[in-house]
């Protein structure tokens, strides 16, 4: 589904990704584990197209897309969940899912696609017609990944979701991600809480200093003492 071939990504003269390579098949959750400062942000931010200096080769369903715009990323279907979430203030709940699919060409029923991923958010659900930057913290990543997910993307790249977020809503946020997977979506997931992440995915790479260091099962790095000691105290 995604595939990442020699990824090298620069921040000015700083060479940040270093030949990363990973695939993500289709249905599955994997998560890029790694030290702050690893490069796993920048690894989602270069596969959105969102950095200018980047060298390598991407694939979507055997679509090489690393030399397109954004924009054309979205429209093979790629969708990007940043940290900072990026609610629209003075729009509401409703109007915020809206803009997820305002760039489609062919839209269709859009009160009808709301209503459909409401049905999966059952917070959001009951807040439709409220501002979207007036939820809490767990409440606006949910509208985060709802609206990333109402243009039915065929991978979600989502960048620490759990960042911010009060633990009750966390233990939500994770058990949606789990329900999602089993609906068939495909998620590349960047997370801070470890052991949680983990717990709901089906392989993980370890990015450090740029460079894919390591590659298992969730399972095995869940078992793997050294692993755990080293990357995975959160």
């Amino acid at each position: 589904m995604l595939r990442i071939e020699n990824l090298n990504a620069w921040y000015d003269r700083s060479h940040v990704l270093q030949g990363v390579s990973l695939e993500v098949n289709k249905g599955e959750i994997v998560t890029l584990m790694g030290r702050n400062g690893a490069g796993k942000t920048t690894t989602l931010r270069s596969l959105m197209g969102l950095l200018s200096k980047r060298e390598g080769k991407a694939f979507i369903d055997g679509t090489s897309f690393l030399d397109l715009a954004a924009h054309e990323r979205y429209h093979l279907g790629l969708a990007y969940v940043p940290e900072d979430r990026r609610i629209v203030p003075g729009l509401t709940v409703k109007e915020n899912l809206e803009l997820g699919v305002i760039a489609q060409k062919s839209r269709g029923d859009m009160s009808a696609m709301v209503d459909e991923i409401a049905e999966t958010f059952p917070r959001l659900k009951e807040r439709l017609q409220q501002d979207g930057t007036s939820m809490s913290g767990g409440e606006q990543q949910m509208l985060a990944i709802a609206r990333a997910m109402i243009a039915k993307p065929k991978v979600i790249l989502l960048d620490e979701p759990s960042e911010g977020i009060m633990p009750v809503l966390v233990e939500e946020m994770f058990e949606l991600f789990a329900k999602l997977k089993q609906q068939g979506l495909t998620i590349l997931l960047v997370e801070q809480n470890v052991q949680q992440a983990l717990k709901i995915s089906d392989r993980a790479y370890i990015l450090d200093q740029g460079e894919i260091v390591f590659h298992d099962t969730a399972q095995n790095l869940l078992n793997n003492d050294e692993i755990q000691q080293k990357y995975c105290a959160v």
